[in-house]
């Protein structure tokens, strides 16, 4: 039984890993770009967060899939002053009930120096462990203000689409990549 969980893990990451892979500098820059342009219309106050940002962590394609065991993969890069620095990835894992396929976008925006500076040193990151991150959640009855920030990180997940059924226990890790070519 363990021995089949371990290969149904194993499969999914690569599968999760290949997709990710695929992408050149060329199209995740551009891709983040887009993925700027689609928050801050949706969000001008994140718009004016990110003007008053240190640092902007932007994972433009993140693929989740699972059943029961699960997990995400996604390449995106850090940009500081308008300039992808570094590039990263994101990869997590999942045990619990789920069922299903997702594409979503996650930007992480730095409003702190020590923050920024916390990550860029860390070897792979855990927002929830190493960092204080508040999440803004759109369609839950407060409106997102910036007087509601009071935290250095601010993560906005957004433009899911597929269809992902999910009650379970998840992890995730953020790692420096090699730029990609």
């Amino acid at each position: 039984m363990i021995f089949r969980f371990k290969i149904i893990l194993f499969t999914i990451f690569m599968f999760i890993s290949q997709i990710g892979l695929s992408a050149s500098k060329v199209e995740i820059d551009a891709q983040i770009d887009e993925v700027l342009i689609k928050l801050y219309d949706f969000s001008p106050a994140a718009k004016t967060l990110a003007s008053k940002a240190e640092g902007i962590l932007v994972f433009p394609n993140i693929v989740k899939a699972g059943w029961v065991i699960g997990g995400s993969y996604g390449e995106g890069a850090l940009r500081v002053n308008d300039q992808n620095i570094q590039y990263y990835n994101n990869i997590s894992g999942s045990v619990g009930f789920q069922f299903g396929v997702e594409k979503r976008s996650e930007v992480i925006i730095f409003l702190d120096k020590t923050a920024l500076i916390s990550f860029q040193t860390s070897d792979g990151w855990d927002g929830g462990a190493d960092g204080s991150v508040a999440i803004a959640t759109f369609g839950t009855g407060e409106a997102f203000t910036l007087e509601n920030i009071k935290d250095p990180i601010v993560s906005f997940i957004f433009s899911p689409e597929g269809l992902m059924i999910n009650a379970s226990l998840e992890g995730t890790k953020i790692s420096k990549i090699k730029t990609p070519e």
